[in-house]
């Protein structure tokens, strides 16, 4: 952990909140993530040995407690935690709208962007009494990280890595780039088919039930806006 060496409680504060990777592992947790694989899935490139070593000084610090549950352990914010959503929150707003698009090749991550993706799918606007799957094919992803099925049965949503065997609604092609950046509202649908980045089938007219299901991230109206 950093030490500034001073008093003020900004730099106590930052001690904390700042040291690498810190704010991506609550972020994770104020989205919902309990378990430590979920976790993970939200920091890929992190270490399990760093997420593990991350959680126990969260715990310490009384920001985040863990609980015993029938089939295994869980980590949930506490009151400390929960104060600070507005300080992440407002850190991705700020990033969204003056850092935007400026992502080098190496920022790009497909599993990272289908996770948020399936955390922030609306499934209210899916159809109700049946399952409804979108198959994502990216073009220029690693072998492993190129074929996502998104499930949304029940208002539960589960993504899959292999092909669950269900009829598909939507099929999805796209580079990375192109739905990273629709998603993050640095680009429009309708740029990205036109540049011949994204392809959509069985959505209806101008794609809209895919957009109505999956919105956009929670930090894309920033971004819009500038």
């Amino acid at each position: 952990m950093p030490d500034y060496g001073q008093f003020c409680t900004v730099a106590r504060g930052a001690e904390v909140f700042g040291e690498l990777w810190t704010p991506l592992v609550i972020r994770e947790l104020l989205c919902g993530s309990r378990r430590f694989n979920d976790i993970r899935r939200g920091v890929p490139r992190m270490s399990q040995t760093l997420l593990t070593k991350r959680l126990r000084k969260l715990e310490e610090l009384g920001i985040i407690e863990r609980k015993r549950v029938e089939s295994g352990w869980e980590y949930h914010v506490t009151t400390a935690g929960e104060e600070l959503r507005p300080i992440v929150v407002g850190l991705g707003h700020w990033g969204a709208r003056w850092i935007g698009s400026r992502m080098r090749r190496e920022q790009l991550d497909a599993g990272f962007l289908m996770w948020d993706i399936r955390r922030f799918t609306h499934v209210d606007q899916f159809p109700k009494g049946r399952r409804a799957v979108i198959h994502f094919r990216f073009t220029d992803a690693p072998a492993r990280e190129r074929l996502w099925w998104l499930v949304v049965e029940n208002e539960t949503t589960d993504l899959c890595r292999d092909d669950p065997g269900h009829e598909l609604d939507v099929i999805v092609e796209s580079t990375v780039r192109a739905l990273t950046e629709i998603w993050t509202g640095d680009s429009k649908p309708a740029t990205e088919v036109a540049a011949g980045r994204l392809k959509v089938s069985g959505a209806g007219p101008n794609d809209a039930r895919l957009w109505r299901w999956l919105g956009r991230s929670m930090f894309a109206e920033s971004r819009r806006r500038t």
